[in-house]
């Protein structure tokens, strides 16, 4: 008999985009290491991207509880003069235009008043619903995943009412993620997202997050030794298809949301430096970015002479996205130029792993990203490592048209959704063992 384990996650398919995958792909092999998942989730969500192809990767049979979701989108819409129908992305990206007062209004009325996060009015009736649920059919444990940290709240709210072993799985930080000192708090609504952070942190049985810097900015906000690093991961199954030609292009390709804080300057830069002394690589040359691009990015570019070079794709379901990660010449890596940019690991990094091009990473040496880059053979710059940056770029750019631009992965099994899995599971078993 395998153990029953409750995962509550907000996100979850026809959710599209990073927030879905690693608690869809952790529960496509729980299975295998005795663990069978119960996915409790929302019926009626605001998501901002729609992939409906990942609602063929749920595993055949899995149950799933649904509740409704009162979210204040609507209202805001409104407030902010957008269209009814626009799907609304919360990770302060604008694509069409610069913030507005309204929006910057907005903002200041999510961080203050709608704590932890705009999905808090399913916190009660989760609740309830899940105590009369759970008499009725027992769990051995349950795992909420975050952001949003509305999932932990409502965790919290089953742990002190049933006691369930309950494991705080956090994607994202939540004080210290990056755009939180874009939220407009007061030292009141500080003090709030603190103090209930940090209740969660003290009361879930186990905390896993997900690289060894945030890991231990938890540690000094609760003081726990025991926080657990179980990274994201790719797909192995999903780079099984057949193999895809190169593009003829000189592609440096990014996939998914690029802020205003992953604006790799340094790059553009040192592309409209070279552009003009070698007419073989403008002749070449394609940026590919393909997902939500922040419009301070596309300024950027255009400032650099580098918009003929672009091509924006808006977002393609997830199974469309590997065949051009395969045949990219290049995978593009900005990392958050931010206060925690030592520990942001994008989960795009183990999809580029997966595909096994050549990855180009600008970020800070000393980080999480950088070490597992090292381990397998990919490139890292500092952000305002401009000659470096450049070597790179005409290295790339010499081996691209030899044909012998490909990169020597290695190591990076340990990062297969599968193994993670298993690690998974011989977190929850220790678990298990202590609290029964």
């Amino acid at each position: 008999m395998r153990k029953r384990l409750l995962i509550i996650t907000y996100y979850w398919p026809p959710a599209g985009g990073g927030g879905v995958q690693r608690w869809l792909k952790f529960t496509k092999y729980l299975r295998k290491y005795g663990y069978e998942p119960v996915i409790f989730t929302v019926k009626n969500a605001e998501y901002p991207v729609i992939d409906e192809s990942l609602v063929q990767e749920i595993p055949a049979d899995i149950e799933t509880i649904q509740t409704e979701i009162w979210e204040p989108y609507t209202i805001y819409k409104k407030f902010t003069g957008r269209k009814k129908g626009e799907r609304v992305y919360s990770g302060f990206i604008n694509e069409n235009k610069k913030e507005s007062f309204a929006q910057k209004v907005s903002v200041f009325i999510r961080g203050n008043f709608f704590i932890p996060d705009a999905r808090k009015f399913w916190i009660k009736p989760a609740i309830s619903y899940l105590k009369k649920y759970l008499k009725e059919y027992p769990v051995d444990a349950m795992v909420s995943t975050g952001p949003p940290h509305t999932t932990h709240l409502i965790a919290l709210g089953i742990k002190e009412k049933m006691n369930i072993p309950w494991v705080a799985d956090f994607r994202d930080p939540w004080t210290h993620i990056d755009f939180y000192d874009q939220l407009k708090l007061t030292s009141w609504g500080d003090s709030i997202h603190k103090r209930l952070e940090k209740k969660v942190l003290e009361h879930a049985d186990k905390v896993v997050t997900v690289s060894w810097s945030w890991g231990a900015d938890f540690k000094n906000i609760c003081g726990r030794d025991d926080i657990e690093i179980i990274t994201n991961g790719f797909d192995a199954a999903d780079f099984d298809g057949p193999k895809v030609e190169l593009a003829e292009k000189f592609s440096i390709c990014h996939i998914g949301s690029m802020n205003k804080d992953r604006n790799p300057l340094a790059l553009w830069k040192v592309l409209s430096e070279l552009l003009p002394q070698m007419p073989t690589l403008a002749e070449k040359l394609e940026i590919l970015l393909i997902g939500q691009v922040d419009f301070s990015i596309l300024q950027a570019i255009e400032s650099y002479g580098l918009t003929k070079y672009l091509n924006k794709v808006d977002f393609i379901p997830h199974q469309e996205v590997l065949p051009y990660l395969k045949k990219s010449q290049v995978l593009l890596l900005p990392i958050n130029n931010t206060p925690n940019s030592k520990g942001v690991l994008p989960g795009k990094l183990y999809e580029y792993l997966g595909a096994q091009r050549p990855i180009l990473c600008i970020g800070p040496k000393e980080s999480d990203a950088a070490t597992i880059l090292q381990e397998t053979g990919g490139q890292i710059h500092d952000y305002e490592d401009h000659e470096g940056l450049k070597k790179t770029v005409l290295a790339f750019f010499d081996a691209y048209k030899e044909g012998q631009l490909k990169v020597d992965s290695r190591g990076i099994a340990r990062f297969s959704r599968e193994n993670l899995a298993a690690a998974y599971s011989k977190l929850l078993d220790g678990l298990l063992e202590v609290t029964t």
